[in-house]
Order: structure tokens, then sequence, then C-alpha cells
């Protein structure tokens, strides 16, 4: 921020007891608002000059970046211990070495088995209730289906996530990442039942739910508000339609929409204009005109805000402890991730629909008998689990 005169300057550079202008800029807004006949002492003109609002600095983004190269790591090293090559015969990309790809009938998106995304902290519902494996609320939103999937989540990740950091610093963006990826994996380990989910789409939802609470809470700072609403809600409803799709695990994205969307009202609020004016404002100053740090509708909505967020936590976290299947209490609820048509269908694969045909040494075939699809698998012993999981590769 910079207060700027509004008339000329003395020779010397001293401010003249005139007009004053205030000027903040941000993402999308830009306000000037005028101090009119203030006496400014000369000794104070240094102080003021080059004075900077904190809520409104521009900072250096490099935690987003680091979060962008953190999963592409995450997923590198998560080939490396699929290693398709040494499980399976038809692996894509084969001169990749262990780094191949599953085939396209197992993982359309060219990632690894779903073996290995359970091995590498997946987020498995069963295994976080029956086996207090609660870390993977958190390890699944660093894991990834595919390339496809990754370079999509990296892409929103570096496109949302930069002006976000630039904006409000890496603390408040980096809590307001992991606590949707969170809260986003929390709703959706109470819907998927068996099925296994990944992926850091939650806490980027977040991001878009921070970004439009953002927008509400500090309504009066910007310009074209009905505009800027209007591409919010836009951009988010066509996330979320596509998560009706098979494959993609659309509680994730509603969860961290509605953790990122609150705590947008806990951390993203800032000062209306009045208190930066006064605060920045030579002394003195009447103590009549004295205006608060934030309006009551900002208050109001961030203490509502805070409450939601700690009574949705306490009663999701409960509820998963529990075991309890949110599914049998919302018996439409299952639409909002996939709608099946005649192209698809939503439902997981049973264990029963999975025949082994024949079994030599490590050499493994399966077949599918709801979709007739076949494949060979070279495992040492393979467990019933491991066949099963196979299987729903294979049946999906």
């Amino acid at each position: 921020m910079h207060i700027a005169p509004h008339s000329s300057m003395a020779m010397e550079g001293e401010l003249q007891p005139s007009q004053v202008q205030l000027r903040v800029n941000s993402r999308q807004w830009r306000k000037v608002v005028n101090v009119h006949s203030m006496e400014i002492d000369p000794s104070f003109t240094s102080k003021v000059e080059h004075r900077e609002v904190k809520h409104f600095k521009e900072w250096f983004p490099w935690l987003i970046p680091f979060f962008v190269i953190a999963n592409v790591i995450v997923f590198i090293i998560t080939m490396y211990v699929n290693d398709c090559s040494k499980t399976l015969a038809t692996c894509i990309a084969p001169f990749l070495g262990r780094f191949s790809f599953q085939p396209f009938n197992e993982n359309p998106l060219l990632g690894p088995s779903l073996i290995t995304l359970r091995k590498m902290g997946a987020l498995d519902a069963n295994k976080v209730v029956h086996r207090h494996q609660g870390w993977r609320l958190i390890t699944c939103m660093w894991l990834h289906g595919g390339v496809f999937h990754l370079v999509a989540n990296m892409f929103g990740l570096l496109v949302v996530g930069i002006q976000l950091e630039k904006e409000f610093g890496f603390v408040l963006i980096g809590l307001l990442f992991v606590i949707s990826g969170f809260g986003g994996s929390l709703l959706s380990a109470l819907f998927i039942g068996e099925k296994v989910s990944v992926g850091a789409s939650g806490a980027l939802f977040g991001l878009l739910g921070g970004m439009l609470s953002e927008l509400l809470t500090n309504w009066s700072l910007y310009e074209k508000k009905l505009g800027a609403l209007f591409t919010f809600v836009f951009v988010i409803a066509i996330n979320l339609a596509v998560g009706v799709l098979p494959h993609v695990d659309n509680f994730a994205h509603i969860g961290g929409f509605l953790s990122g969307f609150l705590l947008g009202f806990v951390f993203l609020i800032r000062p209306q204009f009045g208190w930066i004016k006064q605060r920045n404002a030579p002394q003195p100053y009447s103590p009549t005109l004295i205006k608060p740090k934030f309006n009551k509708y900002q208050c109001i909505s961030w203490i509502l805000a805070l409450i939601l967020l700690i009574v949705g936590f306490t009663t999701g976290l409960i509820a998963l402890l529990r075991g309890i299947d949110a599914n049998d209490y919302c018996s439409w609820c299952h639409y909002l991730s996939c709608v099946p048509t005649s192209r698809w269908n939503c439902n997981p694969p049973k264990s029963s629909s999975c025949v082994v045909t024949e079994q030599i040494g490590n050499q493994l075939n399966l077949i599918c008998s709801s979709n007739g699809k076949s494949s060979t698998y070279y495992m040492q012993n393979p467990t019933d689990p491991q066949i099963y999981e196979l299987c729903a590769q294979l049946c999906t």
C-alpha cells in the first residue's frame, strides 16, 4: 500500500497540508479513499509514505509450487513401487521398466494398480475404521490414480492456489489446503463403502470454496461483484457436475468445497476501508470517527463458520470411527457421486463375479463373469485379498 499526495509535492519532497489519497490494490478491485484537509507533520512523511498494510501485501508464492512438486514425486515413487512389469504381462509403455503403467482395462488414467494405491495410503474406509489407520484421511490427498488425474489436479492447483497464496500468504493457504483435503476425505469415507479414493481434488475444491466465501465476506471491497460471483458459481457447478461420472469421488469434492467455503470466512477475512484509512492517516484524528476493523456481518459469518466447522468435523469423525455408513441415512446421496446410465454401472464389483481360470506357478489367469474381461497376472502365492483387488480392477 502506498499513500501519495493528491497535489504536487514541494521541491524538498515533503507532503503539503492538502488532500491525501489512500490506494489499495487487490485481485479484482481497486479503491481510492480521499482524506480531506489533513495537516501533516513533515517529520511524519517518511513513516507514512511507505507504510504497508499487512492484510493487503503481496506474498511470494512458494508453498503451492512445493505442493505440486511433492505430488509429482509421490506419484513417481508410487509407480516405482507398483512395478507393473513384474506382475503383469501386458503393461502400457513397457520401455519404462518398473515405471510402466497398468493396462487400460484396469486403469484408464495411466497409473498404478489398486493394490499399490492401497499400499501407499489410499483412502479405504474399512481400514480407517477397523484397522485404526486414520492417517489415510491425509495421505490419500497426496496420491493420484494416474498421469491424467495428476496433471488435471496440479494444473488446477497452480491456477487457483498461486493467486490465493500471493494475496493471503503461505500459512493461511497451506492450512486451507490441508484442512479442506481432510474434510473431503472425511465425507468421502462416510459414503464410499468398499471403494478406494485418492487425489488432491478435495483440497483443490477447498481452495475454490475459500475463494467464494472470500468474495462474500469481503463483498464491500470488490467492484463488479455480481460478475465475479456468477463466474465462481458457474466454475464450481461445472466441476461438481463432472463428479457424477463413474470413477470420480464427488463426495471428496463436496466435502472439500464445504470445508474450504467455511474456512474462507475464518481465514480470508479483510478489514474494511474505513479502518485502513484511519490507521494510516496522520495523527491526530477525531475519536468520533473511529471505525471497527471488521463489519458486523464479517464477525457474524466468522463465528457461524467456525461453529459449523467444529460441529461438522466432530460429528463426521465420531460417525466414521463408529463405522456408520452414511448411505443408510441418506438413500439418494449416492447419486451425488455417480449417476448410473446404460453406459456404466456405479456399483462396485463383487468378489463372486471373478473366477480364477488357471494358476500355474506364479501365473494367475482371471476372468470377470460380469463383463467377460480376462487378464493374466504374475504373482508369487497371491492371497485372497490380493485376488479380490485384482478382480475389482478387472470388473470395473
